[in-house]
């Protein structure tokens, strides 16, 4: 039983100091620029509309309340989404599409195993969370939410904010977007998200002169030019960052994004 536990602390430890690798699925990497068809995307937009509470700086779904109907909804998008193509679409459609499908798949799996205190409890003994999981099914292509993060979104995108738009229904991540992205709202979607997390303290605070930010800068900071672009960035939102000579330090709070 002690092996067992020093087990498990060591996965755990292996995440706070690592994370997946950007690493291209090219399979995915199709698209139809010339099809203008759009997604629809309004009964993820219904579910988040009955089901998300603003309480100070966090957006919060809540899970234990959710109505049976909404349930039915939510599991009939997510199945739409699977039966549809992406590579046929447009690049513009087919991020709203990955972005959406993470976003509900991971409130489906909360609402799966609910109760819960943390995603991190989903996914058995030996794993930190259920993102190695397949759980979805795309032309035939059993896929996991690391799969769709890290070999689809952020390789063919490369773009740092995507962080701010995936959501791992925990207090330390970016809000889940009250919106449901589309081709067209998803450029005010990154800028307003990037904006909301680096000016709440989940992103970037000061206490007592020491600089803490989210551990996404720390796990992803290849994504942002390594900790020196980290720091960069960040300070055109938060210019005295420049005036912090020491290390930062990183925090991320795990528990459940529920109301």
């Amino acid at each position: 039983m002690k092996y067992l536990w020093l087990m498990l602390l060591a996965s755990l430890s292996f995440f706070s100091h690592a994370a997946p690798k950007a690493e291209l699925w090219p399979y995915w990497n199709q698209s139809n620029e010339t099809n203008s068809q759009v997604i629809d995307h309004s009964e993820w937009q219904r579910v988040l509309d009955h089901n998300l509470i603003q309480q100070g700086s966090n957006t919060l779904f809540d899970y234990a309340h959710i109505n049976p109907k909404d349930r039915q909804v939510l599991l009939h998008y997510i199945n739409t989404l699977t039966k549809l193509d992406p590579r046929q679409f447009n690049k513009s459609e087919q991020f709203a599409y990955w972005v959406n499908l993470y976003n509900a798949a991971t409130v489906q799996l909360i609402l799966e195993n609910y109760p819960t205190t943390s995603i991190t409890k989903l996914g058995g003994l030996f794993s930190f969370g259920p993102w190695d999981q397949e759980i979805l099914t795309i032309n035939d292509h059993e896929l996991s939410l690391n799969d769709i993060e890290h070999r689809i979104l952020r390789p063919i995108w490369q773009d740092k904010r995507i962080h701010y738009a995936v959501n791992c229904a925990s207090l330390g991540c970016p809000n889940l977007s009250t919106n449901a992205f589309t081709s067209k709202n998803t450029l005010a979607l990154l800028k307003q998200a990037e904006l909301n997390f680096i000016e709440s303290d989940k992103g970037v605070k000061f206490n007592n002169g020491k600089l803490i930010l989210s551990s996404i800068y720390d796990w992803y900071a290849v994504d942002f030019g390594g900790e020196g672009g980290v720091l960069n960035y960040l300070s055109q939102f938060k210019p005295e960052i420049k005036q912090t000579n020491k290390k930062p330090s990183y925090q991320y709070n795990w528990a459940l994004n529920e109301k």
